[in-house]
């Protein structure tokens, strides 16, 4: 008898047929002999549905005592869920149990809106899984240290599973969604996108950092730093599918050394891309120690996080600096130069940009083999793409273009790496 946990999505929970699907599903797990944790997300929309009620009420604000509210509000979205999930099981003849985050409970601190997970108190779970319930934890929410409730920023859900997993030292943690695996880019830009039957951790927190949307980036760094053997999956399929055969569907998220034999000849595993990013230039810069962090410094004390930099070669002195936020902090991000770094560099000025759009190709065959970014810069040179910024790391490279020239940029790396092959 294995321990595993199951994750669904919002979709997955997206009415009372699907959940009663969900609990079909998790009860032929049950019956098969596991010990079932299921963790899922709020009904498709409720999140946002709730949330746009606070903002009907007062502004979006940056308080601490106005973003307490916002995961008071959003934490029940999930619990709502957990408990119809219970009610199903429970109508399908079995013993199950539904636990907010707090009476499990998940600690975490006290960033409310972004909460991290701390520690996992798994007595209770374990108890209830020995005397042979299903037990569900509610996703994206945990309790601070002051006893409010927390929420651990959207797509959290996967994140909650993962540590359940982690915290109960799981066989295996199976996260269900609307999509049958991982894929080599979007099938929806390239219509060619082939489904991976494995893909490294590596591969992997890289995909989800540039833009793939399969899996949340903190689950996937949980799951790495803990070695929890994660399986991305359709929960579409047909509910009664024989389990053996639905064990190995998927796409299989795995450690390097596992699969190297397999992996090796795979230079570029997939291509992700970005639509949220904005490019931000400050021009005439002097250029001396400490520039960088008197204009970064400032943007990471106001909790926006930057992607890629680029500073020119100096010329009489002065140089040009650059850099990517996500779109939605680009207006926060202009006026916190205005206001407070642009008078202090003697600067009065700067350009921005936010019809760009990142690229990325991933692969840990990148690490053994040359010549790999120039065949991307050929490519995209090929389509008349012109480059704005590089950023390289072991397994993968990343361009920032102009937007409209994204999905062309995607198909023609795709088939340039053959990755329909």
């Amino acid at each position: 008898m294995s321990l595993i946990v199951h994750k669904y999505g919002g979709t997955s929970m997206g009415s009372t047929e699907r959940i009663r699907m969900v609990a079909k599903r998790v009860a032929k797990w049950a019956r098969a002999g596991h010990q079932m944790v299921v963790v899922p997300s709020a009904m498709s929309g409720e999140t946002n549905r709730l949330l746009g009620l606070a903002k009907e009420l007062a502004p979006a604000k940056e308080s601490t005592a106005y973003l307490r509210e916002l995961d008071m509000l959003a934490s029940t979205g999930e619990q709502a869920s957990s408990a119809l999930l219970a009610v199903a099981l429970q109508a399908e003849g079995l013993e199950a149990v539904s636990y907010a985050g707090w009476q499990v409970a998940i600690k975490t601190n006290s960033a409310f809106t972004k909460a991290r997970i701390e520690s996992i108190d798994d007595k209770r779970i374990k108890a209830d899984l020995d005397a042979g319930k299903v037990v569900i934890v509610t996703g994206f929410q945990g309790v601070d240290p002051d006893g409010h409730i927390t929420t651990l920023g959207r797509g959290g859900s996967d994140t909650s599973a993962v540590a359940v997993a982690a915290a109960l030292q799981a066989a295996e943690c199976l996260i269900y969604t609307d999509v049958d695996g991982v894929y080599t880019t979007d099938p929806r830009v390239e219509p060619n996108a082939r489904r991976m039957a494995r893909v490294s951790f590596e591969e992997m927190l890289e995909m989800a950092s540039l833009g793939s949307k399969v899996l949340q980036i903190r689950s996937v760094e949980f799951a790495g730093k803990y070695k929890v053997p994660l399986r991305v999956l359709s929960s579409f399929t047909p509910w009664d599918i024989n389990i053996d055969e639905e064990a190995k569907s998927g796409t299989l998220i795995t450690f390097e050394e596992e699969g190297a034999g397999a992996m090796e000849a795979a230079v570029v595993s997939g291509i992700a891309f970005n639509r949220d990013e904005a490019k931000i230039s400050i021009l005439g810069v002097p250029d001396k120690p400490g520039i960088a962090y008197q204009i970064l410094g400032a943007v990471a004390d106001a909790n926006i996080e930057v992607d890629i930099i680029i500073q020119n070669i100096s010329k009489d002195g002065k140089t040009d600096f650059s850099f990517t936020v996500h779109r939605n902090d680009y207006a926060r991000t202009t006026d916190l130069l205005k206001s407070k770094v642009l008078a202090s560099l003697g600067v009065s000025d700067f350009v921005g940009d936010t019809k760009i759009c990142k690229v990325s190709i991933v692969g840990i065959g990148m690490r053994s083999h040359v010549g790999v970014a120039s065949k991307m810069f050929r490519s995209l040179s090929e389509e008349g793409i012109n480059i704005q910024m590089i950023s390289t790391s072991e397994i993968k490279t990343s361009v920032v273009i102009d937007e409209k020239y994204m999905e062309l940029a995607v198909r023609s790396l795709h088939k340039a790496f053959d990755l329909e092959a």
